[in-house]
């Protein structure tokens, strides 16, 4: 199993300094020779299967990016000695990328079911000589398979392909491992549920139906039993958004005299994403009092001091905005999804997030509603400590939604406006505590973007809408701070500059500052902080290479409206890293203040 060569170069960028004009699809009569020689090895070792995922085919792809599919693969089928090619596909429908596949001599196509549809297999002819790897078991959720609707999919891709293999719609990485782990989750939940070893014991149901079943899908899909616990919570509540006018804010120029007034920044203030090192003592507390080796009051103590530590860590460093750096969070969706009814956590069901880094996604099984006030007693406690502004700090409705599990029985539009709704009264009750900057992330703005151009427009429309709902009760004075890291930012700038967040910080330092050369953010008409230190290395940078950073961002930005900051949160940093560098962002804004042409700011 290895990417196939299509997706990997569409999925590469071009070297700094490359041709005008070059794409690094124009690579591909490179990189076949490559996979050529690797499918003989492996033929020469007795594989008879190879699997070449190109998910990158459910794409909006040009006439460019189909003719380099069939250049591709007819080419690595051309060989004798070579195993039988598997092409996957995943995350919606091939499209127009089908029937150019399937004019190939590949031996097996597989298709998502989940996300994309029997449409795409309509008119195919060639298909009938091929076998179809049918993905109608989700890879991308925690539900149960609907038995019913999974077998008349499979019946009717019999009816279009020479064979039919039952598989999931994606890899399985996504998803928890084995939901027998989890007796802590309610029942009648869990009836609902499968995770990874539940969903291959699915595939191999399913199969066996299939195998039985007669040949027309309408006499046989009627008498396959349903699976357990497929039935949803009716929604209650909302299920549509605000009206415009009820989301809307005084205009930006109005609330940045008034946030100017009141918190009184210097130009390039200095300020962090939000979280501060998760020692392992931090950790080791949180693990003794879930296990109930640790008393709630003690473990408080341990998060007041830490408070209290990151506090006066950034007093003495001389940073503008503060933050109370997070101890008491596991994780920034899982902490308010402990908070919010309509959701559950499991204790196992790790999945991978990137790299090394292992979340539980939480799974959004009803509606959702905030009983109490979820951050405001360690926000205003933060406050108490020091006269600079702390920022509140809230995970946007889009990111509580993108990486949980989410209830399939309402619109997803629906859901996020739930979640909306519970972020808005969250901002309002920081507000009233005294909190006068409060930071609500959206990372995930750019990741639940429909990966066809299609559906991008009205999706970017419902989920600017629901920032602005979630933020709309802060008061004027009151500072609307945003974040988005490691998401290609560029391609969705506008829909950034939509969300009307008074400051938006955005990863910058580890992609080169690639962001500042979008045309775009020269009219960035509000706060915005490129990331000048990647929080991602070890290494700490130094004073002149922050100051030289933030130059080449003064040649973009007015002063007035260029913030300091890393790239991203300092959860996986030492104390000793986070520190070092911390100190050389505060010296190169003071260095460049004198000489930056601004006065005041901040907003």
């Amino acid at each position: 199993m290895v990417v196939g060569p299509v997706t990997f170069l569409l999925l590469a960028q071009a070297a700094p300094g490359s041709p005008a004009g070059f794409a690094p699809l124009d690579r591909l009569a490179d990189v076949l020779p490559v996979y050529e020689r690797l499918l003989a090895d492996l033929a020469a070792e007795g594989v008879a299967w190879a699997q070449l995922d190109e998910p990158a085919l459910v794409t909006d792809l040009g006439e460019a990016e189909l003719a380099a599919v069939r250049a591709a693969y007819e080419r690595l089928c051309a060989p004798a000695d070579r195993p039988a090619l598997f092409v996957a596909s995943a995350f919606g429908g091939l499209g127009r990328a089908l029937p150019v596949l399937a004019g190939t001599p590949v031996e097996a196509i597989g298709v998502d079911l989940v996300r994309g549809g029997l449409d795409d297999l309509a008119g195919v002819e060639a298909l009938a000589g091929k076998t179809v790897v049918a993905g109608v078991v989700s890879g991308r959720d925690v539900w149960r398979t609907d038995r019913e609707r999974a077998l008349a999919a499979l019946l009717a891709v019999r009816e279009r392909a020479g064979h039919v293999a039952v598989g999931t719609s994606c890899s399985l990485l996504h998803v928890p491992y084995d939901l027998e782990a989890e007796t802590g989750l309610d029942p009648e939940l869990r009836r609902r549920l499968a995770f990874a070893d539940q969903k291959v014991a699915e595939v191999v149901e399913l199969a066996a139906l299939l195998d039985s079943a007669p040949g027309a899908a309408a006499s046989t899909a009627s008498t396959v039993p349903a699976a357990p616990g497929r039935t949803r919570a009716h929604a209650s509540l909302r299920t549509r958004g605000p009206a415009p006018a009820q989301a809307a804010r005084s205009p930006y120029p109005v609330r940045a005299a008034a946030q100017a007034a009141h918190l009184r920044l210097p130009p390039l203030p200095v300020t962090t994403i939000g979280s501060f090192p998760q020692t392992g003592e931090l950790r080791a507390a949180g693990a003794a009092l879930a296990a109930g080796e640790l008393g709630e009051e003690a473990y408080e103590q341990r998060v007041r001091a830490e408070i209290a530590h990151v506090v006066a860590l950034q007093e003495r460093l001389g940073l503008d905005v503060l933050v109370h750096g997070e101890p008491e969070r596991n994780d920034m969706v899982q902490y308010f999804a402990e908070h919010l009814d309509g959701f559950a956590v499991t204790r196992h069901g790790w999945v991978q997030s990137y790299g090394s880094r292992c979340t539980r996604p939480p799974i959004l099984h009803g509606d959702v509603r905030r009983p109490e006030p979820i951050t405001v007693r360690w926000t205003a406690y933060a406050q108490s400590l020091t006269d600079k502004p702390v920022k509140g700090m809230l995970t946007g409705p889009v990111t509580i939604v993108a990486w949980s599990f989410v209830r399939d029985d309402l619109p997803l539009r629906d859901v996020v406006f739930q979640v909306a709704d519970a972020v808005r009264a969250e901002v309002r009750d920081l507000e009233a505590a005294g909190v006068s900057v409060v930071q609500v992330d959206e990372p995930a703005l750019r990741e639940l973007l429909p990966l066809r151009r299609a559906g991008q427009e009205e999706y970017l429309r419902w989920a600017v809408d629901a920032y602005r709902w979630a933020t709309s009760s802060a008061g004027d004075r009151t500072q609307i701070h945003t974040h988005l890291c490691y998401s290609d930012a560029g391609q969705i700038l506008a829909a950034v500059d939509a969300l009307d967040a008074d400051v938006t910080s955005v990863e910058s330092a580890r992609s080169g500052a690639r962001l500042l050369g979008e045309p775009a953010v020269k009219g960035f008409e509000r706060g915005l902080g490129p990331g000048v230190y990647d929080i991602h290395s070890p290494r700490v940078p130094t004073a002149a290479e922050v100051g030289e950073s933030l130059e080449a961002a003064l040649r973009v930005l007015p002063a007035g409206r260029l913030w300091v900051n890393p790239d991203c949160g300092l959860k996986t940093r030492t104390y000793e890293q986070v520190e070092a560098a911390l100190a050389n962002l505060v010296e190169a804004a003071r260095r460049l203040r004198g000489t930056a042409g601004a006065a005041g700011s901040g907003a």
